[in-house]
């Protein structure tokens, strides 16, 4: 007797083929992993029976490959259709055949492979968030009128910080801007914004965050749809406006923030008005204003001149001294609102040109003070932030002046 044979377990009775492809089918379909498993590949070969699509799979170095079917029912709601030489990521789970003994891989659904993918995840997310109630109006906090101190969260050396900067000196001169920097590109982005959004929340002072970037291309702002980036957004006390990427780009954050726009720049606009427009306005309301002040003056003497003649042919010279006298009683008091509007307006408009003329930095230097800026660009407070042969930036009322730290003293 073969020595291998004697050696060797052998059982009561053998299996048949049909038990043999029945058990095996079961372990397949008992295993979680293959019950639904996503699997890439190359489409090698393909054909569309009547009852549904077959095609391969096959690795690019064609080592490796399955057969696959997707059945009639569900052809419409597949993604991608397979096509011989496209790459894709199928979902589906494990069958076998018992026919030929053969296992294939029954897919649900197929989609172009990289791309194909992040778009997926990205809905899911969306969905998952939009489900939780992150995107929902109610979480989102009202944006304050005047905001007299606003955080930015952007990446210090971004075209977006200048841009930012200059809008809103422009709009609201003496508006106080606190930067708190992060990297908005790469690995690092999403936990280097969670954080910069965080020191915003522990500092406690910005009535409103700017959270920017520019346009880039889409793997290059994908920070902006990482779940921690967005449930960060969500659950931040402070209202917070994004303005992330062109308007062709489309963030999970945008959709978590109080309000979102589509540049850097748009974000500035609309968390400050403009001076210059508020001006505008009061003096269109101060305009408005004697225009009806001088239509209530008309009528009033239309109406008296009215009266008067009246009285001339009633003839009643009793009743026409008194009605004037009341007349004139009635017009000096609306000469009187009139005055007590007016100079109301006039010192109003005074008042805000006065708050334009202090707000100017111009005036400030002009009185003799000048700004120390360090080469960083940040104004230079305490002299303990200096160190000896630091380079200072002075700013006076005409041009500047480049000098450089030989002494301190406190």
């Amino acid at each position: 007797m073969n020595p291998q044979l004697q050696n060797s377990y052998i059982p009561d009775s053998p299996l048949s083929v049909a038990g043999l492809t029945d058990y095996i089918r079961l372990l397949l379909h008992s295993d979680s992993i293959l019950r639904q498993v996503w699997v890439t590949g190359e489409v090698s070969s393909s054909n569309n029976h009547r009852a549904g699509f077959f095609f391969s799979l096959q690795d690019r170095d064609g080592d490796a490959s399955i057969k696959c079917v997707t059945w009639k029912t569900q052809i419409p709601k597949l993604a991608q259709m397979p096509t011989v030489g496209e790459e894709l990521i199928v979902l589906g789970s494990i069958r076998l055949y018992p026919a030929r003994g053969e296992y294939q891989l029954s897919v649900w659904q197929a989609i172009p492979a990289g791309v194909g993918l992040q778009a997926l995840r990205y809905r899911q997310l969306k969905n998952r968030l939009m489900a939780e109630g992150l995107f929902d109006d109610e979480r989102k906090k009202p944006l304050p009128t005047h905001p007299q101190t606003i955080a930015v969260v952007t990446s210090p050396t971004a075209a977006a910080w200048g841009d930012i900067k200059k809008t809103l000196r422009s709009r609201y001169p003496g508006l106080h801007i606190l930067f708190s920097p992060a990297t908005v590109q790469g690995e690092q982005a999403p936990s280097s914004i969670v954080k910069a959004i965080q020191r915003v929340e522990n500092d406690g002072r910005a009535e409103v965050l700017i959270l920017a970037r520019g346009g880039g291309a889409v793997e290059e702002l994908a920070c902006f749809n990482d779940e921690r980036v967005i449930r960060a957004i969500a659950d931040c006390p402070i209202p917070i406006i994004t303005g992330i990427g062109h308007q062709r780009d489309e963030s999970l954050a945008d959709l978590a923030a109080s309000q979102s726009v589509h540049t850097p720049t748009a974000a500035a606009e609309l968390v400050v008005p403009s001076l210059n427009d508020l001006l505008e306005q009061h003096g269109n309301r101060v305009a408005v204003l004697s225009t009806v002040v001088e239509n209530s003056l008309v009528t009033a003497e239309n109406k008296i001149q009215t009266l008067r003649n009246r009285l001339r042919r009633s003839r009643l010279d009793n009743l026409v001294e008194l009605e004037i006298q009341a007349l004139a009683w009635k017009r000096e008091q609306l000469l009187q609102a009139m005055n007590l509007k007016s100079q109301a307006a006039k010192q109003d408009l005074e008042v805000l040109r006065q708050k334009l003329i202090a707000l100017n930095p111009r005036a400030v230097l002009n009185r003799g003070y000048a700004v120390v800026r360090q080469e960083s660009g940040s104004i230079a407070r305490n002299a303990s932030e200096l160190e000896l042969g630091d380079e200072l930036f002075i700013q006076l009322s005409q041009g500047k002046a480049k000098v450089k730290v030989i002494e301190i003293k406190d």
